[in-house]
């Protein structure tokens, strides 16, 4: 018996170390296991990420836009290794609009904060304003979203409690509906923080040196109030931080971050964070094209009550962007982890990393405990001319700049028509499509240029299939480049189609994932059964 028992242990040790392994990332693993990281500590579409320290934990939130569930949540103990713990928004509102893909819009660049044993992230929609979700525990059940202040155009909302129990909100302007941009300001709002007043105070106008300012983090330090705040535009600026005793200014300002000779970008906005132990650190967003806005993490410094964020090896006050650089000092090390990309889809709940194109609806598919996910055919909407248009499209986000997505599915379809597609999409995009023509199965690539121009649909050859279940594969390199594989016992993968280059979407990186559709309703749709999806390095 006791023997019987160690070996028990001994099995469930090993699950656990094998599972664990599974889970980490095989393309992109920013711990270097040497006291040292690289950047980007996330090569994934993270944009516009925030982050705060509650105790020994970080968390992060992020940009999502159309896609749902939103504002992503994101875990880690040393501000390297992070884990997608849960989303705060599970629907966008109003429901009647975003029903429906509402690409760009949605959920701008959120700010997260810890006050009074609750969690507060305020976020904008472009289209709405700004609004304010909490939560007593991040992992668990938020609350449905407040509006705060209503306006068009109202973005990148940023509130700060002040020692006196007065609290303020600053945000910027988005031109393309407010019709002004390039601005700052300061407004007050009740103690709760969930109402902001119309008592707006302009801080910057940054025509004239610092154009298309935006992305505000309030913050208090040492007397002063700091507004950390990106210039420039989003592929080619760089960190601005405003300082003043006032509230409402005056403020002096300060370049403190640049690209300089780093082929890193940008560098966009992000958050500024303090360790346990008083070590001041960066966050930031690189715009990466097909990529998305990818996250990097910056060792920070004080003088004279000024930032320096990165490496200032020429002393001027202005850093410039590290690629490598000695882990944050949390006080011990912590397990290597990064955020889930392969799946085999044996939990009976669908893993975070995946999220659709619109507010889903119960019968676009399930997941369950007998090893796959189901997804059902559904009619394509009528106004759409190729999938841009589509709400059910199962998708996650590039995970590095090189790898190979591998997919086993079994097609269970009913009628001709039905059609099922491995993706990668974009505003070009194209996917293996499998479809049912006179009872039989067929496989071929399409491509479509421009999407969201209603670009059409171009296919290749079909290929008749002599079985349901095939192994799908798509193999990325530098610059996007796709090829596309199919095999039919998942061992000889043969090429189809051409050579594709994926391209971003609106505000998003290109993102890879699955769908299932069909002309017209029925009462009995076809399917496919996702048996497993895995990451793995190019070969």
């Amino acid at each position: 018996m006791k023997n019987s028992i160690i070996l028990l242990l001994l099995f469930s040790v090993v699950g656990a170390f094998a599972q664990q392994t599974m889970a980490l990332s095989k393309v992109w693993v920013a711990d270097q296991s040497n006291g040292t990281y690289k950047n980007p500590i996330l090569h994934a579409d993270y944009s516009d990420p925030d982050v705060i320290r509650v105790g020994d934990d970080f968390y992060m939130t992020a940009s999502s836009f159309n896609c749902v569930p939103g504002l992503p949540i994101l875990h880690s103990k040393d501000m390297v290794n992070w884990e997608l713990v849960n989303y705060a928004l599970q629907k966008l509102t109003p429901p009647e609009v975003f029903d429906k893909p509402q690409h760009g819009k949605g959920v701008w660049a959120p700010c997260i904060r810890y006050h009074d044993q609750e969690f507060y992230i305020y976020y904008p929609d472009p289209d709405y304003g700004i609004f304010l979700v909490k939560a007593k525990d991040p992992k668990g059940e938020w609350s449905e979203p407040i509006l705060v202040k209503a306006g068009k155009g109202l973005i990148d909302p940023t509130p700060l409690w002040d020692d006196d129990g007065k609290v303020y909100l600053a945000y910027a302007f988005a031109g393309s509906r407010a019709g002004i941009k390039s601005l700052l300001v300061v407004c007050t709002m009740n103690e709760a923080g969930t109402k902001a007043n119309n008592d707006e105070v302009l801080i910057i106008d940054g025509h004239r040196d610092e154009p298309t300012i935006e992305g505000p983090k309030l913050y208090k330090r040492n007397g002063y109030y700091y507004i950390f705040a990106p210039a420039g535009g989003v592929p080619t600026g760089w960190q601005t931080v405003l300082r003043s005793k006032n509230i409402f200014g005056p403020y002096e300002k300060k370049k403190v971050l640049e690209q300089g000779n780093t082929a890193i970008n940008g560098p966009h906005q992000g958050a500024w964070v303090q360790t346990q132990n008083g070590e001041d650190w960066f966050f930031h967003f690189q715009d990466k094209g097909t990529y998305g806005r990818i996250v990097h993490l910056q060792p920070m410094k004080w003088i004279s009550d000024w930032p320096i964020i990165g490496s200032d090896k020429d002393g001027d006050g202005v850093g410039e962007p590290v690629l490598y650089y000695k882990k944050p000092n949390v006080g011990k090390t912590f397990t290597v982890s990064t955020p889930p990309e392969s799946d085999e889809f044996n939990s009976a709940e669908l893993s975070l990393q995946w999220q659709w194109q619109a507010n889903p609806e119960v019968y676009w598919g399930f997941p369950s405990s007998l090893g796959y996910y189901t997804l059902y055919c559904r009619p394509m909407p009528k106004v759409a001319t190729n999938l841009y248009d589509v709400p059910n499209l199962l998708l996650q986000k590039f995970p590095a700049e090189e790898f190979t997505a591998t997919a086993k599915m079994t097609f269970n379809a009913r009628s001709d028509s039905e059609q099922v597609g491995f993706l990668v999409m974009g505003l070009d995009y194209s996917y293996i499509k499998v479809q049912q023509k006179k009872k039989e199965l067929y496989v071929s690539q399409v491509i479509c240029e421009n999407a969201d121009k209603n670009g059409a649909e171009k296919e290749s050859e079909a290929i008749p299939l002599r079985t349901n279940s095939i192994f799908t594969q798509v193999k990325v390199s530098t610059g996007g480049i796709c090829e596309f594989f199919i095999s039919e016992n998942g061992a000889d993968f043969k090429k189809i189609g051409s050579n594709f280059t994926a391209r971003e979407g609106k505000w998003i990186g290109a993102k890879i994932g699955f769908f299932a559709l069909r002309e017209g309703i029925v009462y009995d749709a076809g399917s496919v059964e996702i048996d497993w999806f895995r990451i793995d390095e190019n070969k």
